[in-house]
């Protein structure tokens, strides 16, 4: 239920600020992958959603943190097909490719913090 709820107020927000429909959409699609993460692999968690400004762009920054067990090797979760689930292995590449901006931060024994952001497209500019 958490996640559908952090789907819909990030799709919401995205939609407020002038995100096209189908970049909503990509906005909704990443929450749903980072939360999914926190809830399968290291509740409890939290997500923050909240619009930025860089300059004459405006865009949306998505933190995903957990004090779970945290990620011993990144750069294999980052490679699509890799699961611990048996799933498709596709969440944190998923992710990484849907957004413009990626950051993972994890530390064994700690916990993990993704940060990405997406930025709207203004055409003509």
């Amino acid at each position: 239920m958490d996640i559908v709820a952090a789907r819909q107020l990030a799709r919401a927000l995205a939609e407020q600020i002038g995100f096209s429909a189908g970049d909503a959409t990509v906005v909704a699609t990443a929450v749903s992958e980072l939360a999914r993460n926190i809830v399968d692999y290291a509740p409890p968690g939290e997500m923050v959603v909240r619009s930025i400004e860089n300059g004459n762009r405006v865009g949306l920054v998505l933190v995903a943190r957990d004090n779970g067990p945290g990620i011993k090797d990144i750069a294999r979760a980052m490679r699509d097909g890799f699961s611990t689930s048996g799933r498709l292995g596709l969440g944190l590449p998923g992710v990484r490719r849907l957004m413009d901006e990626f950051e993972i931060v994890s530390e064994p024994g700690k916990g993990t913090c993704v940060t990405v952001k997406k930025w709207i497209t203004r055409r003509g500019r």
